[in-house]
């Protein structure tokens, strides 16, 4: 045997060897498969999703479905990329054959500092702020007052916040000085002398209630753990009970006709199923999302009949397959519930469609 094949027998194997072993190496990668739909007329471990108190409810039959996607996770806090981080050949091979799954370069999704911790914590105070801003626009559609008022958006682990602060607690005074923007709330933190406290009234469930708090310094800052944001002091309470570990915008918009819904006598969808996406801006007007292919196919499989796209998102959503599901072009609340009204009284009629904005 010449030396030569007697090399090629020693290194095929290890090259193979090498070759499986590298195919299940993370790489740079992402990707964004159909997740689960949630009806948020529906109930949750034994409680309307949609919650009221201070105000006539109603609940009628109907579905309205916000949609999420699975999407791999950011490294972790100490940059490590384990698992359900970035995915290796195999994976993104799997994704990249099937339709209703993409694969993105893990750069185009996270940050190069962006982790775990801190997506879940930009991912809560979206999803409070999401809240805010889609009962404000329910209650606007309904006629209804309120003002503005700066409220608690986040609430961090083991800091001297946790327990006595809650997000959606509104902040009224802070050192006996009434709130109106949330820049008081940092002043009066750093202000406050080293061991000592600061006093805080806030309003929780329509219950006034006084708060101490004694800031900590963390690396030369003084904390106390909450993330304040611009919210409003509305004339009755209403809760969206939705699981805590589902963060970001973008459901805003299925939240504000679920209120607005919840807080009209009959059924919006006639019965039906109609699901969407969209983040909801205070003045009504739907944002664009990221996966909306994935949310139209979560849709699809989960029975929706109608689906609402954000206008910025049409051309990307005519490329996904909805199936029989009709594909509705939303470009504010009330234009989105005007074009529901019209679908629920014929399911013929003609809506505004992702195809005439292409």
């Amino acid at each position: 045997m010449s030396q030569r094949l007697l090399a090629a027998m020693i290194a095929g194997p290890l090259v193979l060897v090498l070759l499986a072993s590298a195919a299940f190496l993370p790489l740079d990668y992402v990707t964004y498969k159909p997740g689960y739909t949630v009806d948020v007329l529906a109930e949750a471990d034994g409680a309307e999703i949609i919650q009221v108190d201070g105000h006539q409810s109603y609940r009628d039959d109907g579905e309205l479905r916000m949609t999420t996607v699975l999407v791999s996770l950011p490294k972790d806090d100490e940059g490590n990329c384990g698992s359900g981080c970035r995915k290796n050949l195999y994976d993104l091979m799997a994704a990249w054959v099937d339709h209703d799954d993409a694969v993105y370069p893990y750069d185009a999704i996270y940050d190069e500092d962006e982790t775990q911790e801190s997506n879940d914590r930009d991912g809560a105070v979206a999803m409070v702020t999401s809240q805010d801003a889609a009962i404000a626009v329910a209650m606007r559609e309904l006629g209804l007052k309120f003002t503005a008022a700066v409220d608690v958006s986040f609430v961090e682990e083991g800091m001297p916040a946790e327990g006595k602060l809650l997000p959606r607690d509104i902040l009224l005074e802070v050192d006996g000085e009434k709130i109106t923007e949330a820049q008081q709330i940092y002043d009066a933190v750093q202000s406050t002398p080293t061991g000592g406290s600061l006093d805080l009234k806030i309003r929780r469930d329509r219950t006034l209630l006084d708060v101490t708090l004694k800031p900590r310094t963390v690396d030369g800052e003084k904390l106390i753990g909450i993330t304040p944001g611009n919210g409003y002091d509305f004339p009755f309470d209403v809760r969206v009970n939705i699981d805590p570990d589902i963060g970001g915008p973008s459901a805003g918009l299925m939240f504000s006709l679920a209120i607005y819904d919840t807080l009209t006598p009959g059924s919006l969808t006639g019965g039906r199923t109609v699901a969407g996406t969209g983040e909801i801006a205070p003045d009504g007007t739907v944002g664009a999302i990221g996966g909306i292919p994935q949310k139209i196919a979560g849709a699809r499989e989960d029975g929706a009949q109608l689906f609402l796209v954000p206008p910025d998102n049409c051309r990307e959503a005519l490329g996904a397959d909805p199936g029989d599901m009709r594909l509705v072009r939303a470009t504010t609340m009330h234009k989105a519930l005007g074009a529901i009204q019209d679908w629920v009284a014929d399911p013929d009629a003609d809506l505004p469609s992702c195809e005439d904005a292409a």
